[in-house]
C-alpha cells in the first residue's frame, strides 16, 4: 500500500482545522488552555531564537558579496520610497472602505464587552513623545549586541549592512569572517527547516488557545467590523497588490501559491516573525538576489506593514462612527499623515496596531477608550493583517529586484513549484 505523504502546507492546514475544533469544544476551559499554550509558546520561542542570527548573518553575507555601499544605499532609498507609497495606499483604502461600509454606524456600545488595554498605554505614550527625528536616531545602535537581544530590527539591519560593507572593504583579511557568517547563515536556514516540522503542532496549539479563549461567538457583536476588515484586506491583496504584481510580471495568485505554507502559518500564529526566515529563503529561490531579499524583507517588517496600517485606518474611523463623530475630509487626511509616521519602526512591539492607534486617535479627537470595545476580537483581526503583511513584503522584494534589473526567476514553472 502506497504511503500518503502530506505537504507541510497540508499538515499546517490540518493543524489549523483541528485547533479550531478543539478550541470550540473546550471554549472557556482554562485547563485545556494550560495544556495547549506551552506548545504554542515553544514554537514561537524557537522561531524567535533563529530570527536575529538569520537576519544578521544573511545581511552581512549579502552586503559583503555586493561590497558597495552606494549600491546598498540605492536599494535602501528605492525600498523606502516603495514602502511609503504602498503604505499610503493601504491607509487610503482603509479610510475609503470605512466611509463606504460604515461598520461602526448604529452600534449599541452597551451591548459590547470592554477589554483592559492598559498594558498598551505606556508604550503608546512613549511613542507619542517620540519625534520622527528620534525614530531615525534610534536606528543607529549604541550597542549592537543589546539591539540583537531586544530584537530591534532597524538597528540590527543598520549594523549588519555597515559591517558587511566593512568586511568587503578589507579584502582578503575579511574572507575568514565572511566564510564564518556564510556558514552561520546556511546552518540557521537548515535549523529553520527543522523547526518548521513542528509548525503543525504549534499552529494547532495557538489557534486552539485563541478560539477557546474568545470563541467564535465573540465575533457576532462586532461582526460587521470583522467582515469589513477581512473584505477590505482581500480587496487590497487582489486588486492593489495584484496590479503591482502584474506590473512586475509576477502574478499575485502565483505569489500566494508560492507562499501558501507561510500564509497559513502567519494567519494561524498572528506572528510575522514565524515566517520571516522562510520568506527570505523562498524569495531568493524565486529569483530575488540574496542582498535584496535579505535587506528588503526584514526592513519591510518595520516600514511596510500594509495589513496593519490598513486596519488602523479602518479601526480609527470605526471608533469615530461608534461614538457618532463625523470626521471631516481634513481630519481624515490628518489621520492618514499621522498614521504614516506613528506606524513606522515599531515592529516587534506587542500589540503593535493597538499601540499605533493609541498614539494616533487623540490627534483627531477620537476617544481612545473606544479601543477597549474592539480589543476582544483583535487577535482574530490580527491573524488576517499578519497574512497581508507577509504578501506585501514578499512582493516588495520582487518589486525592488525588478527595479534594480536583477530579478531572475527560475527557467520554468516546475522549478518555481519546487521552491514551495
Amino acid at each position: 500500500m502506497k504511503k500518503i505523504k502530506l505537504s507541510l502546507a497540508s499538515q499546517i492546514f490540518i493543524g489549523l482545522i483541528l485547533g479550531i475544533i478543539v478550541g470550540a469544544i473546550f471554549y472557556g476551559n482554562e485547563t485545556a488552555q494550560g495544556y495547549l499554550q506551552p506548545l504554542g509558546d515553544m514554537f514561537l520561542r524557537m522561531i524567535k531564537m533563529i530570527v536575529v542570527p538569520i537576519i544578521v548573518s544573511s545581511l552581512i553575507v549579502a552586503v559583503a558579496g555586493v561590497g558597495d555601499l552606494k549600491s546598498v544605499g540605492k536599494i535602501g532609498a528605492k525600498s523606502l520610497l516603495y514602502f511609503v507609497v504602498v503604505t499610503q495606499i493601504a491607509i487610503l483604502v482603509g479610510l475609503v472602505s470605512a466611509n463606504l461600509l460604515q461598520p461602526g454606524a448604529g452600534i449599541n456600545m452597551n451591548q459590547l464587552e470592554q477589554t483592559d488595554i492598559s498594558s498598551y498605554v505606556d508604550t503608546a505614550e512613549t511613542k507619542q513623545h517620540e519625534s520622527f527625528v528620534d525614530t531615525i536616531v534610534h536606528i543607529v545602535p549604541s550597542n549592537p549586541i543589546k539591539a540583537m537581544v531586544e530584537g530591534d530590527m532597524l538597528a540590527i539591519i543598520f549594523f549588519s549592512v555597515l559591517f558587511g560593507v566593512s568586511i568587503a572593504a578589507i579584502g582578503e583579511k575579511g574572507k575568514p569572517v565572511f566564510r564564518f557568517f556564510q556558514g552561520t547563515a546556511e546552518g540557521m536556514f537548515y535549523l529553520t527547516n527543522l523547526i518548521m516540522k513542528f509548525a503543525p503542532v504549534g499552529v494547532f496549539a495557538l489557534i486552539g488557545v485563541t478560539i477557546s479563549k474568545f470563541g467564535l461567538a465573540s465575533l457576532i457583536p462586532l461582526g460587521k467590523l470583522a467582515l469589513s476588515v477581512y473584505g477590505t484586506m482581500i480587496f487590497f491583496v487582489l486588486v492593489v497588490l495584484g496590479i503591482i504584481a502584474k506590473v512586475v510580471g509576477f502574478g499575485i495568485f502565483k505569489l500566494i501559491k508560492l507562499l501558501k505554507e507561510e500564509l497559513i502559518l502567519a494567519f494561524s500564529t498572528a506572528s510575522s516573525e514565524s515566517v520571516l526566515p522562510k520568506i527570505m529563503e523562498k524569495m531568493e529561490k524565486a529569483g530575488c538576489p540574496k542582498h535584496i531579499a535579505s535587506f528588503v524583507i526584514p526592513t519591510g517588517y518595520s516600514f511596510n506593514l500594509d495589513g496593519s496600517t490598513l486596519y488602523q485606518a479602518l479601526a480609527a474611523i470605526f471608533i469615530a462612527q461608534m461614538y457618532g463623530i463625523d470626521l471631516s475630509i481634513m481630519q481624515q487626511i490628518t489621520l492618514m499623515l499621522v498614521l504614516m509616521i506613528t506606524s513606522k519602526g515599531i515592529a516587534g512591539v506587542p500589540g503593535v496596531s493597538f499601540v499605533v492607534l493609541l498614539a494616533t486617535l487623540g490627534t483627531v479627537g477620537i476617544p481612545i477608550e473606544g479601543l477597549a470595545f474592539i480589543a476582544g476580537i483583535d487577535r482574530i483581526l490580527d491573524m488576517g493583517r499578519t497574512a497581508v503583511n507577509v504578501v506585501g513584503n514578499a512582493l516588495a522584494a520582487i518589486v525592488i529586484s525588478k527595479w534594480e534589473g536583477q530579478f531572475h526567476p527560475p527557467a520554468n514553472n516546475k522549478n518555481l513549484e519546487q521552491v514551495s
